[in-house]
């Protein structure tokens, strides 16, 4: 005859998924503190920017519905309900849609190489001494620390077509910079990569910097060139900061204004070097027409909230695939 132990009492856990605590009934976390204990603090940040963000926005997006011009600013008309008539207007302008594309793809370039300088640098720091180190660091954070409106004027005067040492270096005599469309946007977009890189080159060392050594020297030791080690190895491991940095070049490049009006006049000879910024002033400012001008940035708006929001998307799917 067998024996048989008896089955044991069903544990008071069973049915329940292995790995997981169960919830409190409370809103508790592991913790003890409550789930909006942090919504609690974040709270005065979530008023302010409420104050200075949302609030602009809804006023801005207002405007826009609006006919709103000089004789509205100054009280001696009421405003009158246009809909979507300002927006009609633009996209029916074909001045509007070759500032909208010139704008899209001067900031892509200007984005294009802020990274690719920023980026270089950055792993040009990791190669080099300490007082090198700090001697370009210095100097690229005196071109970020550098007012926009004085680095256009010296921009400016640097390739000035009489007294700038450029054309008397490069042997073009009286070469105008500012004259040409393209050469203007040339000119323009190095300037922009020359404030803007130091951000991108500290960020993305900050991030190199903090790749574990192992790792670095595994890939050399399997044979891997410098350039596919940050291809295959170093990129993939910075791409939240990689995420960071571009989105806020994206941003801040989408929007240029200063360095635009300073060096090219107010947009160029005949409005041959317009962006968006620029355009939304001259239509809000020098034509009093408000109403497009808040149209154009509430354009501006969508577009880098789309950008944006594609590119994480992007990212996100990159980092399930891995």
């Amino acid at each position: 005859m067998t024996l048989t132990a008896p089955a044991p009492p069903p544990s008071a856990s069973a049915g329940k998924t292995p790995g997981r605590r169960p919830r409190s009934r409370t809103g508790e976390n592991r913790t003890g503190t409550s789930a909006w204990t942090p919504w609690l603090y974040l709270l005065p940040a979530l008023a302010v920017l409420g104050a200075l963000l949302v609030y602009p926005v809804y006023q801005l997006g207002l405007i826009s519905f609006l006919e709103y011009t000089q004789a509205q600013v100054s009280g001696g008309e009421p405003t009158s309900f246009q809909g979507l008539g300002n927006y009609t207007a633009l996209f029916t302008d074909p001045q509007f849609r070759q500032v909208l594309l010139a704008t899209v793809v001067f900031a892509a370039a200007c984005v294009a190489g802020t990274l690719a300088v920023g980026c270089a640098l950055a792993v040009l720091l990791t190669r080099v001494r300490a007082l090198p180190r700090l001697a370009l660091m210095l100097a690229a954070l005196g071109a970020w620390a550098t007012p926009a409106v004085t680095g256009s004027t010296v921009w400016v005067f640097l390739f000035d077509a009489d007294f700038g040492p450029v054309n008397k270096l490069l042997g073009l005599g009286d070469f105008s910079w500012t004259y040409g469309r393209y050469s203007a946007f040339a000119l323009v977009l190095l300037e922009v990569v020359w404030c803007s890189f130091p951000f991108v080159m500290v960020t993305v060392y900050a991030g190199i910097r903090a790749v574990p050594a192992e790792v670095l020297e595994a890939a050399a030791l399997d044979g891997a060139s410098p350039w596919r080690i940050w291809r295959s190895v170093t990129a993939p491991l910075l791409r939240p900061i990689l995420a960071v940095v571009t989105i806020q070049s994206v941003i801040w490049d989408f929007k240029v204004f200063t360095q635009i009006y300073v060096m090219t006049g107010g947009g160029g000879i005949a409005g041959q070097n317009l962006v968006l910024n620029v355009y939304a002033y001259q239509q809000a400012f020098a034509s009093s027409q408000y109403s497009l001008g808040a149209a154009i940035g509430v354009v501006m708006l969508l577009i880098l909230l789309a950008v944006t929001l594609v590119y994480l998307r992007i990212l996100r799917r990159q980092g399930e695939e891995l």
